[in-house]
């Protein structure tokens, strides 16, 4: 992994580098937030920051967030500093170690930011078959199409593919097609000249340059307009690619993998999709199966990501009920393998008597009352009321939509009588943002619509005046630790 240090606090960051140089990271140092971001867009990348307290966090995430740097921020300081180190972690940084630096734990962080993206962990046979496709491809340089729904891991198997491969020891660069603007992914992809277009203050680098010699993820393709389609098939046919704004070709060595939630036959059969571009990708393709297809994966997942929360949390990890475990088996995982992330996190903070009960299993659908306190509401509840007890006023799966037995009206949910259908999808909206401790990739996933949609209804409710959860109203909750 590339490891971009920023500062020296009295030497102490050069030994941390050093540890984690032998620890198997490339290791680069600069000495402000301005080097940081220079050595950034030049192509350099990092895969994680490791940041002198004393200088500008807030100033240096902010950077980060507005060129479109998903780069994670670990914040350091001498010794124990829980002022600065709330408002780093407030700013945007995701941890803060205390220097003089401690092998084992540099080692731990990097392990962390490794597993968090390159891990596959899996016991169903049919998650065994995808990974034996997978390693028999993987040293080739063939472009390969990883399809499936939405939180099935399929960038999780395009780095996998990366680190089986010859190229593995040079950069894995990934873009979100679908978090990007429209108008700013020709830039991301391809890079900019200084002065190519209002707010281009100097040259930018692609990730077609900065992944030059390695490979590049074009993460959920299907979402690309079709005009830059046109500029990737280009890119893709022959292997080079023009800055915006400039004139002059420069020629690229990648391995290009693209994924994709949506049936791109049928997406080129509605015209969204170009059909050479499509067959250029489509060299191999590897299919992500579904959580609730390979149930066997449910509760070695499950336990991983008990084990992941309790950590960094700062518990011990908890057991999980055979009460528990089977409402997971039992439910459907619309949003996969992500979802029963989201639900793992949730029962890790709502486990009691270090143990995870039915109680502390929050499914998609359902509140943040204890489970056991909503059943019994239910069942106490007139029948005319029932219905109106589930979070948001949906319907739960036990709740009856026919017609009660001895009454000639169904249940009426008076929560949503007379309420307008877009003021009853803002409340859906914001409250599954709220559902997701504001992570919107997984809200959007719950919700089922692209994370552009969410993002432009999210723009409209701010606009109005109304509060939005985000990752970074909740994070001292996550890190109890600092």
């Amino acid at each position: 992994m590339r490891l971009l240090i920023v500062g020296s606090l009295e030497g102490h960051m050069i030994t941390a580098g050093k540890i984690a140089f032998e620890k198997g990271a490339k290791v680069a140092t600069v000495d402000d937030v301005d080097q940081a971001m220079a050595s950034l867009r030049t192509g350099n990348g990092a895969d994680l920051l490791m940041v002198d307290i004393g200088l500008d966090i807030d100033k240096l995430c902010k950077h980060l967030d507005a060129e479109r740097f998903s780069v994670p921020v670990i914040a350091c300081g001498i010794g124990t500093q829980p002022s600065k180190a709330g408002d780093a972690i407030r700013s945007g940084a995701k941890e803060y170690i205390p220097l003089p630096p401690d092998a084992e734990l540099i080692a731990a962080v990097l392990a962390a930011v490794t597993e968090e993206t390159t891990s596959l962990i899996y016991k169903d046979p049919a998650t065994a078959a995808v990974l034996k496709l997978a390693e028999q491809i993987a040293p080739s340089d063939a472009s390969v199409l990883v399809t499936g729904e939405s939180g099935t891991g399929k960038e999780v198997m395009s780095r996998f593919l990366h680190t089986k491969s010859k190229r593995a020891k040079k950069n894995f660069i990934s873009v979100n097609c679908a978090a990007i603007p429209e108008n700013l992914l020709e830039s991301e992809l391809f890079g900019h000249e200084k002065g190519a277009f209002t707010g281009a203050i100097s040259r930018r680098i692609g990730k077609f340059e900065e992944a030059n010699g390695g490979t590049l993820l074009l993460d959920e393709i299907s979402e690309m307009h079709p005009r830059l389609q046109a500029k990737l098939l280009r890119a893709v046919q022959e292997r080079e690619i023009d800055r915006v704004g400039g004139n002059q070709p420069i020629k690229v060595d990648i391995r290009l993998l693209a994924t994709s939630n949506r049936d791109l036959e049928e997406e080129v059969k509605k015209g969204n999709f170009r059909e050479d571009l499509y067959f250029r990708l489509n060299v191999v393709t590897i299919e992500m199966p579904s959580l609730r297809d390979r149930p066997l994966d449910i509760e070695i997942l499950a336990d991983h990501f008990l084990g992941k929360y309790a950590e960094s949390n700062g518990v011990p990890k908890p057991a999980i009920t055979p009460e528990a475990m089977t409402q997971l088996m039992q439910h459907h995982w619309r949003g996969n393998v992500r979802e029963l992330e989201n639900t793992m996190h949730r029962a890790v903070l709502l486990s009691r008597d270090n143990l995870v009960s039915p109680e502390a299993i929050m499914l998609t659908g359902s509140s943040f009352a204890p489970a056991a306190a909503a059943r019994t509401a239910v069942s106490q509840a007139p029948a005319s009321t029932a219905a109106a007890n589930a979070y948001g006023g949906a319907r739960t799966p036990t709740q009856p939509t026919s017609p009660n037995v001895g009454t000639s009206e169904a249940p009426i949910d008076e929560k949503l009588v007379g309420r307008t259908v877009a003021d009853v999808e803002k409340d859906l909206i914001l409250n599954t943002l709220e559902h997701c401790l504001g992570n919107r990739t997984h809200a959007a996933n719950i919700l089922g619509i692209s994370i552009r949609t969410l993002r432009n209804k999210l723009k409209i409710y701010s606009e109005d005046g109304t509060e939005i959860t985000s990752p970074g109203n909740i994070s001292e909750h996550l890190s109890p630790s600092v």
